[in-house]
């Protein structure tokens, strides 16, 4: 269908659908805010579930649409150059968050177990890179491991946040969840849900129009897949956490900020399990290069600094942000670099 359209065609098609995605991850984060209110799960649940896997489609088909392709370098790429760039974004609205360092004022337990259990999800694939290629049904004993530490996590962030055994200390620039105003918590969660779904099967569509448009530029222009994966449809596919956070931040609900990103990336490990089931020719774990355990590891390492702080939780820093910020900037710069002149 993408491969004969001139360059030009490509390109809108390609930005369109990132638009859309765009649009629609606006509109879903509002409804996000809504559903944490009237079901009292919490704005740090509800980004790290809800928004978080919803703004993560895109993404998911575009990996298992590359694995099902035989290209694992793409569809393991896309999935930790999405984790490294949506870390990222939390540092760009730290810089737009004027009154103290977001991870100060958005400080809540059940991201910080969050942030752990991404860390623990990213290192499931080292190991599974770095230990004997072995698979059942062409799909490794990690991805299965990996499918049920996430939902245990799950359950166990939704406890942390439900019956905390500790809590922030609070300052003047800490940032309560509490319902808007203009929001009935008692009102039906059905309407909102069922519009969320329909914004969530837009999402799904327009990441499988991106991840053809992303394989027709590998074949076509002889691009490296890890570069196109991790710089290329990752960036786009990850634009919709751009966006609900700094809506999110704007409408004052940093832990659906903060919640919604760790969330997401760790929603995104997952990009690595179902691609295995789709990549048939073996074990994707041992299929991929050095360049995207690069990517990997970038993505832990972002993972860590923001952990710390999260736990350090610095009122101001650098240019008004926290340190965390500033390093997150730093590391992904470099790796970009490596990406493209290494």
């Amino acid at each position: 269908m993408f491969a004969d359209l001139p360059l030009s065609l490509l390109l809108v098609v390609f930005f369109a659908a990132g638009a859309v995605v765009v649009a629609v991850s606006i509109r879903a984060t509002h409804l996000a805010d809504l559903i944490a209110d009237r079901t009292r799960i919490g704005e740090a649940m509800a980004g790290a579930v809800i928004l978080g896997g919803a703004t993560s489609l895109s993404g998911i088909v575009v990996s298992v649409t590359g694995a099902a392709g035989g290209d694992a370098s793409f569809a393991v790429s896309n999935a930790v150059g999405g984790i490294a760039a949506q870390t990222l974004f939390l540092a760009i609205a730290d810089l737009l968050y004027k009154r103290a360092n977001l991870e100060h004022a958005a400080a809540e337990p059940a991201n910080l177990f969050q942030a752990v259990l991404l860390m623990a999800m990213l290192s499931l694939p080292v190991a599974a890179m770095a230990g004997p290629d072995i698979s059942v049904w062409s799909v490794h004993p990690v991805s299965v491991v990996m499918f049920f530490t996430y939902i245990a996590g799950v359950r166990l962030s939704a406890q942390v946040g439900e019956r905390p055994m500790w809590r922030p200390v609070q300052t003047s620039e800490t940032r309560r969840d509490e319902p808007e105003d203009d929001n009935d918590p008692d009102a039906s969660v059905t309407r909102p849900a069922l519009v969320f779904a329909g914004l969530v099967v837009i999402m799904g569509l327009c990441g499988w129009v991106i991840s053809q448009v992303g394989g027709t530029f590998i074949t076509r222009f002889g691009l490296s897949s890890s570069m196109v994966g991790a710089l290329m449809t990752a960036v786009i596919t990850s634009l919709p956490e751009l966006v609900t956070t700094l809506v999110a931040v704007r409408k004052g609900s940093l832990q659906l900020a903060v919640g919604g990103i760790i969330g997401g990336n760790t929603f995104d490990t997952l990009f690595m399990v179902f691609s295995d089931v789709a990549y048939r020719d073996g074990s994707i774990y041992q299929a991929i290069g050095p360049t995207d355990l690069y990517w990997l590891s970038t993505g832990m390492l972002m993972t860590a600094i923001l952990l710390g702080g999260l736990i350090l939780r610095q009122r101001n820093g650098p240019a008004r942000i926290g340190i965390e910020s500033v390093l997150l900037i730093a590391v992904y710069a470099l790796a970009v670099a490596v990406e493209l002149f290494a």
